[in-house]
């Protein structure tokens, strides 16, 4: 077998050469990028708030903290907690202006027992507030609702009031005792005789009528008109 040349040889040694730069190349690029094809987080079904994917929610050891932590919107962004029929419930950020849709989606989107008839997801959401989806059959309602309340009924547009703040999510016919407490001057006395007014007369036709209930006052009356947008 005749022996290579020189030139030979220096033809082979430039590809041996060739052939380890590649595979250094290939390796240096894997160890920097693992298995980066299989790691995108799964989307909810009403995708992401801003289409980027869904972020982890602040209580689960995302960027802005854990619970108790006393977490805050700043530099433009919103903290509200999500809950009820959605697919990861938790506090999560968002960008200021953002509506009920933007927090469902950044919570990975509803259940498949979500009753979506029942919320407004146009309202509007504002720092520190509450997103309820309810679920099918589930007596109570959803909806946003400021300053931490739970959501109520659907009777509220849930949209942003002029002082800044969301109105209560609250249906003054379906509501119970409970949750009429959660308007400001109405304790378990008032709450009490709104529910018997109700029950003896078939309802309210109008907010107005909450007048005819003994110890609303007419200040009682534009503070419960406040709260709930009307």
């Amino acid at each position: 077998m005749p022996q290579p040349t020189k030139p030979q040889l220096a033809i082979y040694a430039a590809f041996a050469i060739a052939v380890l730069l590649i595979g250094a190349r290939f390796l240096r690029e894997g160890a920097e990028d693992p298995a980066a094809a299989g790691s995108s987080p799964p989307s909810g079904a009403l995708g992401s708030a801003d289409g980027s994917g869904s972020a982890p929610p602040l209580g689960d050891g995302g960027a802005g903290g854990s619970p108790g932590n006393g977490v805050s919107g700043s530099g433009g962004t919103l903290v509200v907690d999500v809950k009820g029929a959605v697919r990861r419930q938790g506090v999560y950020r968002l960008p200021a202006g953002s509506r009920v849709l933007d927090a469902v989606r950044r919570a990975g989107g509803v259940t498949g027992r979500a009753d979506r008839l029942r919320v407004n997801l146009a309202a509007r959401v504002v720092d520190g507030g509450e997103v309820v989806v309810p679920r099918k059959g589930e007596t109570g309602g959803g909806g946003f609702a400021a300053s931490g309340s739970a959501g109520g009924g659907a009777g509220s547009s849930g949209a942003a009031g002029s002082s800044g703040t969301a109105p209560l999510a609250l249906d003054i016919n379906t509501a119970t005792a409970q949750e009429l407490e959660q308007l400001d001057g109405v304790g378990p006395a008032t709450a009490a005789k709104i529910v018997a007014y109700r029950e003896q007369n078939g309802g309210f036709r109008s907010i107005d009528e909450l007048d005819e209930v003994s110890g609303i006052g007419e200040a009682k009356m534009a503070a419960i008109r406040a709260q709930l947008g009307q």
